[in-house]
């Protein structure tokens, strides 16, 4: 997958996650981030990275995201190894 296109999906997995205030909420309890802090850092492939981490920790989040956005689950699990995901975690 190429990194361009793993970052569309990481795209739209921000908008999915700050477009629902329960994840919206986890996730900035989680990071420690603030929105401004979100918008920051939305260009970084290691934050897109995260982004991805995020949804992919809890499947059923990953299902959701991958039925609103008509994505695979195992494509974006895909889109977050090309953005340097799972480094070291071969499975």
């Amino acid at each position: 997958m190429s990194p361009d296109f793993a970052s569309e999906i990481a795209f739209k997995a921000i908008g999915f996650i700050v477009g629902d205030d329960t994840l919206r909420d986890r996730f900035l309890a989680l990071s420690g981030l603030s929105p401004d802090e979100i918008r920051a850092n939305l260009a970084e492939v290691d934050f897109q990275a995260s982004i991805l981490d995020f949804l992919i920790s809890n499947e059923p989040d990953l299902i959701s995201f991958a039925e609103e956005t008509g994505e695979k689950p195992e494509n974006i699990v895909h889109a977050w190894r090309a953005l340097g995901g799972g480094v070291g975690q071969e499975w």
